[in-house]
């Protein structure tokens, strides 16, 4: 049975994280809010329903069977090891989930720059607040949060190629999507600081250059990034730092 993946379509946003995995590993899986059929009137339903058992909050979120799982690192979690993604260690698979968390903090920080005061409220009505939230994020998490997974990589004791063991885990594939967001969020502050991040960088590369993940880039299941998801790219926002 196929995976269904739950996301608003339109955008990459926190599901390309999910759907990383799923190209990486040649899953057989169903992107639900893309179908023509109830698309995401069937994501809905599930988030409203007045009987299931295990509704979640929010998109992203995975069925496999009668299984609901819902937070993009709680899915990787569930996924990595069916899908060859995970170490066989269990101790490192919580490392592993560890970092996977901590890319969920810099997602929810690089959100913030664009909606600092209120969700409900568009980029347009607080601008000069996105501003000042963007050139902090700039200056102070972006080498905060890059630093920290480029001293993991080096320090990794099988060698500078993968963040943890020796093999790729989903971790990998959310650092490029990482790497890419930022670059297109953020072009100049990400290009004004590349020298300082080579392992994390290579390992962008190496992921970008793996064959389903490369056939998933060119296809157009991959969908642009715009200024609907979570990587946005407003230049007066971005500055070289």
């Amino acid at each position: 049975m196929a995976y269904e993946l739950y996301y608003w379509d339109g955008i990459q946003g926190r599901g390309e994280f999910v759907r990383l995995a799923l190209e990486e590993a040649g899953a057989d899986y169903i992107d639900i809010t893309r179908q023509p059929r109830r698309g995401t009137s069937a994501m809905i339903d599930i988030m409203e329903s007045q009987s299931e058992p295990h509704i979640p909050f929010a998109p992203p979120f995975l069925k496999d069977g009668d299984l609901i799982i819902s937070h993009v690192a709680n899915i990787l979690f569930y996924l990595g090891p069916k899908l060859g993604l995970a170490p066989a260690d269990e101790g490192l698979r919580h490392v592993v989930n560890g970092l996977q968390l901590t890319v969920a903090d810099l997602v929810a920080e690089v959100h913030d720059t664009h909606h600092p005061i209120d969700m409900s409220l568009y980029y347009e009505d607080q601008k000069d607040e996105a501003k000042a939230r963007s050139a902090a994020f700039i200056r102070e998490r972006i080498p905060k949060f890059l630093g920290y997974f480029e001293r993991v990589l080096r320090q990794n004791p099988n060698g500078p190629h993968h963040m943890v063991g020796d093999a790729l885990t989903y971790v990998d594939l959310s650092l490029f999507q990482v790497i890419e967001g930022l670059t297109y969020a953020f072009p100049k502050a990400t290009a004004s600081r590349k020298a300082e991040y080579p392992a994390l960088l290579a390992l962008h590369d190496a992921v970008a250059k793996r064959p389903n993940i490369a056939r998933y880039l060119a296809s157009p299941r991959r969908l642009a990034f715009n200024e609907e998801g979570i990587f946005r790219h407003y230049s007066e926002l971005d500055s070289a730092g």
